[in-house]
């Protein structure tokens, strides 16, 4: 399965230890969605529509009510690069 571009660069932040925070409303429904790098800066990209989709695909999820984390899939689908660990 092939997936965009801006999958591919949200995946490969979250496969370096980034992780999605995200922002509910008092319905409960997700509002806003901020990719967070592991060393704490705001990844731009990531949007309300593109977190559905990755989703949708299980290539991230969340458990315990934590942040969202790449899971095996998307381990998977992300291209292996030099600076991935």
């Amino acid at each position: 399965m092939d997936i965009s571009r801006a999958e591919q660069r949200i995946l490969h932040l979250l496969a370096q230890g980034g992780r999605i925070d995200i922002e509910k409303d008092d319905n409960r429904k997700i509002v806003t969605v901020t990719c967070i790098t592991r060393d704490g800066w705001r990844a731009s990209g990531l949007d309300l529509a593109l977190f559905r989709k990755l989703k949708r695909r299980r290539c991230i999820a969340s458990s315990g009510g934590r942040p969202y984390r790449i899971t095996q899939q998307g381990l998977v689908l992300v291209r292996s690069q030099l600076d991935n660990q």
